[in-house]
């Protein structure tokens, strides 16, 4: 199909497409309230948390704009194997695009928040565009069923790599730093939804279709998309803005009970 033909199936199904435009608007809305809740914000840290959560609602409104316009979605035939093998279903590919560039600015942020070493939060973004890539791969593979789920398995495997960062590591240093109550409800917030990917997928139309609505799937997607991205975002940046003397001592090398290292040299 051509992208006027992807266009026009989009706009006549009501379900498919509201689960876009939803997500248009509440982007839209998001870097409205963002810019104007980060107009007071100071100091290197809290500017580059700004920085890295605004990005956040900017790519997820220029991602689900290029969905809803047909550019970003694609129609491929289904494997033998598949409970809908040898049938065309629309492949929304746009979405692991935007994952790939969306969810690292999450991390970035989290890290940001947490004052994790560098070397940690370089190797968990890393794991995670490695999860979005291969997420990618598990959904438009045709040449085979198995190697779907092949990929579908080491997208999981760089997923749990995040996890460990987010739920074991990570926690120490944002006690450290402390930032450890906001952190504790945003990682929360972000394991609870990102496990939702995963299981969306495998019941989904790319998975085992044990739902084969397009409509329902992408809605599914949305309405994660929505709590992981914009609910994320206002959180965090709330937190933040009130708490500035606090985002940038944790810059400042602080151990855990609070006091400021002191260079014996």
């Amino acid at each position: 199909m051509s992208q006027s033909d992807a266009f026009e199936q989009i706009s006549n199904d009501v379900l498919l497409s509201s689960s876009l435009w939803a997500n248009i608007a509440l982007a839209g809305l998001s870097i409205l309230l963002f810019v104007y809740m980060g107009r007071d914000v100071e100091g290197t840290r809290a500017k580059l948390i700004f920085g890295a959560t605004l990005m956040i609602p900017l790519v997820s409104i220029s991602s689900y704009t290029g969905l809803v316009s047909g550019l970003t979605v694609g129609f491929i035939e289904m494997p033998a194997g598949h409970a809908l093998g040898g049938e065309e279903v629309m492949s929304q590919w746009g979405r692991y695009l935007t994952w790939a560039l969306s969810t690292p600015m999450i991390l970035l942020a989290l890290g940001l928040l947490a004052d994790v070493d560098v070397g940690s939060l370089f190797t968990t973004i890393a794991a995670d565009i490695g999860m979005c890539i291969t997420g990618l791969a598990a959904a438009l593979v045709t040449s085979s069923y198995a190697l779907r789920w092949v990929f579908y398995g080491i997208s999981c495997a760089f997923f749990v790599v995040v996890l460990y960062a987010v739920l074991v590591e990570w926690p120490q240093s944002a006690t450290a730093a402390g930032t450890d109550e906001i952190f504790g409800t945003l990682r929360a917030l972000t394991v609870v939804l990102w496990l939702g990917y995963p299981i969306i997928w495998a019941v989904g139309i790319e998975g085992l279709a044990l739902v084969e609505s397009v409509g329902l799937t992408s809605w599914g997607y949305s309405l994660l998309d929505i709590g992981a991205k914009y609910l994320f975002a206002f959180l965090l940046l709330q937190w933040v803005a009130a708490n500035q003397d606090v985002v940038q001592t944790a810059g400042l090398g602080t151990d855990a009970s609070g006091a400021t290292a002191v260079d014996d040299d």
